[in-house]
């Protein structure tokens, strides 16, 4: 059974906002993010380059690898990819200056591991729900989505692990470059091997009335696509 639009719609704008709240605690509590968010931490560190740039970038590049997975040209995803982390990259940035502000990063480091790995709970709860909503997502998340669907049988775990290669070669580079390796930590650990079980346990008990609004189609060489 499909969601009505309006239910959708419901599902992409909480989960935009969890997503980027719970990747904003992680990074707070630097006591370890997700892999994706450690990365662009530390290229903000390499490079200077503000940390909401280096994560729209990110997902644009993202955004542009999917187009390949997918192996057609979909220009109404590109787009609404590319916006949808135009507005991520941005609130990330607002939501970890203000919990900077509270002292979430000067807390002491139990409590920054528990910030830390919070923020993974949360912003996997705010991926299952714009992943199931199905309207447009972070192209990250798009990334596993595909990865799930067409190439792993549906296994949120596998897809999970398949997408992480990319930014631990990011931070591998940037801590020859700099010596240091940021945001890497208890909670990343937790991330590596819990993101794909916290999302498909968001699908079944967080909402689950919204259902998985994706469908698989054949190509046209008969190969799966989405």
């Amino acid at each position: 059974m499909k969601n009505t639009l309006k239910e959708r719609w419901i599902g992409l704008v909480a989960g935009l906002f969890i997503n980027a709240f719970g990747n904003a605690m992680s990074i707070s509590g630097n006591m370890g993010s997700g892999v994706w968010s450690a990365s662009a931490v530390n290229l903000h560190n390499w490079t200077g380059v503000s940390l909401g740039l280096i994560l729209t970038c990110i997902g644009i590049i993202n955004a542009l690898t999917n187009q390949l997975l997918i192996r057609r040209f979909d220009p109404k995803r590109l787009i609404g990819e590319v916006i949808f982390v135009m507005f991520y990259g941005s609130f990330v940035q607002f939501f970890a200056g203000w919990l900077d502000g509270l002292g979430a990063n000067t807390a002491s480091i139990p409590v920054r591991i528990l910030i830390s790995a919070g923020g993974v709970v949360v912003f996997c709860v705010g991926i299952s729900l714009y992943q199931r909503a199905n309207i447009v997502m972070h192209p990250n998340d798009d990334t596993t989505n595909i990865l799930r669907f067409m190439y792993v049988k549906g296994n949120a775990t596998a897809s999970q692990l398949l997408d992480f290669a990319p930014p631990i070669i990011v931070i591998i580079i940037a801590f020859f470059a700099t010596g240091q390796i940021l945001s890497v930590n208890v909670a990343t650990v937790f991330s590596i091997l819990c993101n794909g079980i916290l999302i498909a346990t968001s699908d079944k008990l967080i909402w689950p009335h919204l259902t998985h609004n994706f469908r698989v189609k054949p190509s046209g060489d008969g190969t799966p696509t989405v």
